[in-house]
């Protein structure tokens, strides 16, 4: 499984709008299954299994950008080492999905175990 960067407004877009939404105590993560338009166009070998991920903090999350910042990047790296930890123990993910995640204001203080939690429960309920 590969992580990359999913980008583009209309792309984010579609997923807020019919995108699938999980819950957890420091971030939001909405999802769809498949890969972005853009990915599905192109190469004729065989398609391979990623996660597109984008984030998603607003001013509304907190004043500072630094701090917002701070909380994106902490889940971006906790998605990272989880996916590559997953392809170590359980290469088996069959699709691709595209995941735009919201750090929540705990991801700022919270331990960076309670984050790497998170996701691993929501990547549990991908399989």
């Amino acid at each position: 499984m590969e992580l990359l960067r999913l980008s583009g407004r209309k792309v984010c877009d579609k997923v807020i709008d019919k995108g699938f939404v999980w819950k957890g105590k420091t971030m939001i993560v909405r999802w769809l299954p498949g890969a972005p338009p853009l990915e599905r166009k192109g190469r004729g070998d065989a398609p391979q299994v990623r996660l597109y991920m984008g984030t998603l903090a607003s001013t509304r999350l907190h004043k500072s950008a630094v701090k917002r910042n701070r909380m994106r990047r902490r889940c971006k790296e906790a998605f990272r080492l989880a996916v590559k930890n997953a392809d170590a123990k359980n290469p088996a993910q069959k699709q691709s999905y595209q995941l735009l995640v919201s750090p929540r204001s705990s991801s700022l203080t919270c331990a960076f175990g309670d984050i790497e939690n998170d996701v691993s429960r929501f990547l549990s309920t991908l399989r």
